[in-house]
């Protein structure tokens, strides 16, 4: 089996995710990126330490097996946190189902390996008081100022993933209704509600963006631009809200994830059921939205102090 073969099943394999399961161009780039680095372990490693040339050439994919795998393993494991190694993990135990599905092979050798044991991570986010100063502490005098705070009052207002934001057009806000409609993971549509703050700042970016540059309010276009009037990307807005932060004087990295992890933390905190959670936040699995359910500190030690008889 020579590499362009193996790369050629690659290919195939991650075309079918974006044209049969909808995945989105991110999360395909991101299977192709860790299943490229499975045959390069395959093809400079594993291949000139326990093969002849001769061996190699002939080699099938059908004949990679667990202990091929747990190589890759140790070879990972050398530079990768356990939760990037599962991700890679998974990446490959569907590629090889794929070609199991398809008659490449006849088994799967990555079925019956375990996935590496993850540390529970609580969410990063910000508490209720930091979240306002952060808002509050953009200066919205000027354009860029405007559409800043309207991307924050609206990434927190509606706990959107930044991508989803970016790629919000003017038609997606319905100010009548207040909500806005969220094209998600997967293309999978939203209606999510959207607060009164965040509908006033976007209001008045709009309207100085029109006041400022002749912009007419074509529905079709970008929600948020860039100073060449292009759309804004998801790492502009990062870069954004980095600056801001640091601006003023909040000490932990924040980025828009974690406007995300806020939205859902502080709903919950104020009593939102975990369903409705789960639904604004457009996340499949209900497993995906508990990780959320961490309770603050404060609100920890006031119910210590309320119930524990011996305090």
């Amino acid at each position: 089996m020579n590499s362009s073969f193996l790369k050629n099943l690659i290919s195939s394999f991650v075309k079918s995710l974006y044209s049969e399961k909808g995945y989105s161009e991110n999360t395909c780039r991101a299977y192709l990126h860790d299943l490229k680095e499975f045959a390069s372990f395959i093809f400079s490693s594993w291949f000139s330490e326990n093969m002849s040339k001769t061996e190699a050439d002939s080699f099938r994919a059908d004949q990679v097996d667990g202990l091929m795998i747990r190589g890759y393993l140790g070879f990972l494991h050398k530079k990768n946190k356990k939760a990037t190694i599962a991700r890679k993990l998974s990446a490959l135990r569907s590629f090889f189902r794929y070609l199991v599905k398809h008659g490449v092979i006849l088994e799967n050798p990555v079925e019956l390996i375990l996935t590496p044991k993850q540390e529970q991570t609580i969410p990063t986010y910000l508490p209720v008081d930091d979240m306002f100063r952060l808002l509050d502490s953009i200066k919205a005098d000027n354009l860029a100022g405007l559409r800043n705070r309207a991307i924050f009052e609206t990434l927190y207002s509606c706990g959107l993933r930044v991508s989803e934001l970016s790629g919000m057009n003017l038609f997606d806000v319905d100010s009548i209704k207040s909500v806005i409609r969220v094209l998600g993971k997967g293309d999978r549509e939203r209606i999510v509600p959207i607060g009164r703050k965040a509908l006033e700042a976007i209001k008045a970016y709009r309207q100085r963006l029109r006041e400022e540059s002749g912009i007419a309010d074509d529905t079709n276009a970008p929600l948020f631009l860039n100073k060449n009037q292009g759309r804004l990307t998801v790492r502009s807005i990062a870069r954004i809200l980095d600056k801001t932060a640091k601006e003023c004087g909040l000490l932990a990295p924040v980025s828009p994830h974690a406007l995300r992890h806020t939205f859902a933390t502080h709903m919950l905190d104020a009593g939102a059921d975990l369903r409705v959670v789960q639904e604004l936040l457009g996340h499949k699995s209900l497993s995906t939205t508990q990780k959320y359910t961490h309770v603050s500190i404060d609100r920890l030690m006031e119910a210590y102090d309320k119930a524990h008889p011996r305090r």
